[in-house]
């Protein structure tokens, strides 16, 4: 079984179940784990997110978007060469990965007439149910079946705790910083499942565009900053611009020092396994006296 992965989340799924010697393509993104960046590389991005501002990304994508211009491009001609049997993509997200559309196209003329499959997750019910869909599909039905098993156990251990809360926290997640955007999709879950209570988005829904005053009318006490794509570094980086914005020192979250920046590039953004570490990196950001493992510097710091 050939696997070529054209997400960054398929290819973490992927290698989680054993088939790291049969993928024989990821895109320009796929950085985990490790051995993911010694495979061919048959997707390429059209924006260089490293070397410019959040701003000048957000406006870069829009321009795109405006042209009908696709953010990645495929190539064909490696993808031909690496013979696919099954090709892992997506439809949920024009911004996230290429045109599910465009890829059918494409893979129409190659030779192997790879089966496409698309995984659209938009809960963490629906990430399991994903790994589960890409086992049965090459052969690993049981790494799966064990998989999902320990992961819904980790799910259910955090669940236990919280449910019982009454207590929670006004929590805002931000996926993008400057415009600002929410954390939709899965996230909102995981902040409820974490002993929260996320008053931008949820469960299930788009991230999209917020302004700050609503911000300041939720008035947090809980912030959690998670950039897509970005590391903790890059995150604590571009965060700056929110101190200049009026009424930032009056948020509660602010005021008690319970700003955070995360790694969303490894563990919010990314709907594969990792996503069970971003829920147990949040209960320890929103509930810390009952989940007090500290938390690597490299998954989340105090911004303030």
């Amino acid at each position: 079984m050939r696997v070529c992965s054209l997400l960054p989340s398929a290819t973490e799924i992927a290698f989680a179940l054993g088939l790291g010697n049969e993928v024989v393509g990821v895109t320009h993104e796929c950085d985990y784990p490790p051995a993911a960046r010694t495979k061919p590389v048959v997707v390429h991005g059209m924006i260089d997110s490293h070397s410019t501002t959040s701003r000048h990304i957000d406006q870069s994508v829009r321009e795109l978007c405006n042209q009908r211009t696709s953010l990645y491009t495929l190539d064909l001609l490696r993808l031909k060469e690496v013979r696919p049997d099954i090709v892992l993509t997506q439809a949920l997200c024009e911004v996230c990965a290429l045109d599910y559309n465009e890829v059918v196209h494409l893979c129409q003329s190659l030779p192997s007439r790879p089966q496409i499959v698309a995984l659209n997750p938009t809960c963490l019910d629906d990430v399991l149910a994903d790994i589960k869909l890409v086992g049965s599909l090459t052969g690993r039905a049981a790494e799966a079946e064990a998989l999902v098993s320990s992961l819904q156990q980790r799910i259910d251990a955090i669940r236990a705790l919280t449910v019982p809360m009454r207590l929670r926290p006004r929590v805002a997640c931000l996926e993008w910083l400057d415009p600002l955007f929410s954390a939709g999709h899965w996230v909102p879950e995981m902040v409820d499942l974490a002993g929260g209570t996320d008053g931008l988005a949820r469960c299930g829904e788009t991230s999209v565009h917020v302004l700050w005053n609503r911000i300041l009318e939720l008035s947090p006490e809980v912030l959690v900053l998670m950039p897509c794509g970005f590391d903790v570094e890059r995150t604590v980086k571009e965060a700056n611009v929110l101190q200049a914005l009026p009424g930032w020192s009056q948020l509660p979250a602010v005021k008690t020092g319970r700003v955070f920046a995360v790694n969303g590039h490894a563990y919010f953004s990314r709907p594969g396994p990792r996503l069970v570490d971003g829920l147990e990196i949040l209960s320890r950001i929103i509930q810390p006296e009952i989940f007090s493992r500290a938390v690597a510097p490299e998954a989340a710091q105090r911004f303030l």
